[in-house]
């Protein structure tokens, strides 16, 4: 039997999606689908999720990932410059 979602929860699944975490995480937190939430991402990024445009989602995702990105390679080179620092 096909259950029926709310656009909130599809709102709120794909946000936690676009704000970094699995969609197999998600889907078992919420106990929805996988693919369920691939759908709902990809109709949110090309149409919008009723509140943001889908260029602006797609936006937030891209800025998310690079924020992410730049952090772990400010942890790296944190821990580069403390054993490099050592040796001197």
């Amino acid at each position: 039997m096909m259950r029926k979602y709310d656009d909130q929860f599809k709102r709120e699944a794909v946000r936690k999606i676009l704000d970094g975490q699995s969609a197999a995480s998600v889907a078992r937190e919420l106990g929805v689908n996988e693919s369920q939430l691939h759908k709902w991402k990809r109709a949110a990024l090309e149409t919008g999720d009723g509140i943001k445009s889908g260029g602006e989602l797609k936006e937030i995702a891209e800025l998310k990932k690079r924020n992410r990105e730049l952090k772990m390679e400010n942890e790296i080179l944190k821990k580069a410059a403390l054993i490099f620092g050592r040796g001197s």
